[in-house]
């Protein structure tokens, strides 16, 4: 029996599913305050850099910069709204959204 993929490689795989054109701009910010809800600041570097390498992004993307884009999430959250459109999108790529916290 195989065993179940962990926290950290279910989110990446949700967030491929969920975005298999590549995360705008404008929900990388929401996705970030989800992630760091469910997975600690260094998985949260990892996905983001995993993910960036995948998609191809413009510039690359450095550890310092997610962590200061995980800082900047954690000081000024985005809006309920926007936060509930990217789980609504993860959501239906399967991530668990009672694996969410209500209000932070």
């Amino acid at each position: 029996m195989a065993d179940s993929p962990s926290l950290f490689e279910s989110a990446i795989n949700w967030i491929r599913t969920g975005y298999p054109e590549g995360i705008p701009p404008t929900e990388f910010p929401p996705l970030l305050a989800l992630l760091v809800r469910v997975l600690d600041e260094e998985d949260v570097t990892t996905v983001a850099l995993t993910l960036a390498r995948e998609y191809g992004v413009d510039q690359p993307v450095t550890e310092e910069q997610i962590a200061g884009a995980i800082e900047k999430v954690t000081n000024d959250e985005p809006t309920a709204d926007e936060i509930n459109q990217v789980a609504g999108r993860l959501a239906a790529a399967g991530w668990p959204l009672s694996a969410v916290p209500a209000g932070r």
